[in-house]
């Protein structure tokens, strides 16, 4: 069913105001709904108190909605329990409390992917550092796809931990999660996804695809920055040990002693993001709204136009699969002689076009390919069109013809 874009845009202020841009970097953040801003407001203007502390008629109401939040988010993703879901800061955190709290001892292996955001490579590259934990990359294919027969092979005993990203910010594909996480599992080793692009793009069963952690972003995909989520099985989550304490976190203390809290308080220290929170679950409904699956085929269709429109442009090199079907709603690209900053800093003079160059976090795949000014990326979402495209894939040609002539 193609989307109705125009319903869809007139929702987004920011798309209604002046001339609008062409916005194609909502890999980095997505734009709001106004039925997000208005969620996030309705809590600052109405309920603004404390959850789970206060006994009064404001709090109760904080606490309904934070508690309904968590549940909303539970069901978007099918978890077990709403106790599995931490309330986090963003994806980087929510891995960071897994890397932190997991009992890894030297010696121990987390394998990762080749194409891993720092968020998902920083955190092993420390507990290495620190503790000599082994971390192992998985390379991929020379076509750029996950080489699932190499990665069994690197399976051995030693193997704690398999932490991938689910879909790769770098290029937009999509890992094969449900055979990765059974190999592991018949291995004995658990299995983390970085779900940062995988959750606003494509449907994310918890329960069906057997994972033992899942991470996401509030602002990847149309709600609030500064919150995230942390899916854990509730024994696993149970069993890490929380890095960031204080209040919320314990039942009780003595000048001696603690009681900590249960799930999922005791990994969510302090005051928390509550409009935040709110704000994410409206922005799931607002998801739920227009289906998941229709916004999968919306920019996989919209990728298909953009990639055979600059396909052909001399010196240009897509990173990533070829096929765009496999590259979701990303185009990243780099093309030989031009840097890729030069090349998005004058599509947005020109043109309004919005788009990010350089490394994206993932400084360690150019870097062991030599690319050290990164690509230029393009990545669009539910509220972009066919006509977007074409003034970019026209405005592209030209800055191309510029620098060649310069």
């Amino acid at each position: 069913m193609a989307l109705n874009t125009d319903k869809i845009r007139a929702d987004f202020p920011i798309l209604n105001s002046g001339k609008p841009p062409v916005y194609f970097d909502s890999a980095c953040m997505t734009l709001r709904p106004q039925q997000v801003i208005d969620k996030i407001n309705e809590y600052y203007v109405k309920y603004p108190g404390c959850a789970g502390r206060s006994l009064h008629s404001m709090a109760r109401m904080v606490t309904e909605n934070y508690r309904g939040a968590r549940e909303n988010i539970q069901k978007f993703f099918n978890a077990g329990d709403p106790s599995e879901i931490i309330f986090t800061r963003n994806t980087t955190e929510a891995i960071n409390i897994v890397s932190r709290g997991l009992n890894l001892n030297k010696g121990d292996m987390v394998l990762t992917t080749d194409r891993e955001h720092n968020s998902n490579l920083m955190p092993w590259l420390v507990r290495s550092e620190r503790d000599g934990i082994k971390h192992k990359v998985v390379e991929s294919k020379g076509d750029n796809t996950f080489d699932l027969a190499r990665f069994e092979e690197m399976m051995t005993r030693d193997v704690k931990l398999v932490s991938m990203v689910h879909t790769s910010n770098l290029d937009g594909y999509t890992i094969p999660a449900e055979n990765i996480i059974k190999i592991a599992h018949d291995h004995g080793a658990l299995v983390m996804l970085d779900g940062a692009q995988s959750a606003p793009h494509g449907s994310v069963d918890l329960k069906k695809l057997d994972v033992d952690f899942f991470a996401c972003s509030g602002h990847k995909m149309l709600g609030p920055s500064g919150i995230g989520m942390l899916y854990g099985k509730k024994d696993l989550l149970s069993g890490l040990n929380p890095y960031n304490v204080g209040g919320d976190t314990v039942i009780d203390t003595t000048y001696s002693g603690y009681k900590l809290s249960g799930l999922p308080e005791r990994f969510e220290a302090g005051l928390q993001d509550y409009a935040g929170a709110i704000g994410f679950s409206a922005a799931l409904d607002y998801i739920r709204g227009i289906g998941i699956d229709n916004i999968s085929r919306h920019e996989k269709n919209l990728n298909k136009l953009m990639t055979d429109g600059v396909k052909d442009i001399p010196g240009l090199d897509i990173i990533g699969p070829v096929d765009s079907s496999l590259r979701g709603g990303i185009l990243s690209f780099s093309i030989d002689g031009i840097n890729p900053h030069d090349i998005v800093m004058l599509l947005d003079q020109s043109s309004s076009i919005m788009m990010r160059s350089g490394a994206h976090c993932v400084h360690s795949w150019f870097n062991a390919r030599n690319l050290p000014n990164g690509s230029a990326r393009a990545s669009v979402y539910v509220y972009n069109t066919k006509d977007e495209v074409k003034v970019f894939v026209e405005a592209l040609g030209k800055v191309v013809d510029f620098f060649r002539k310069s």
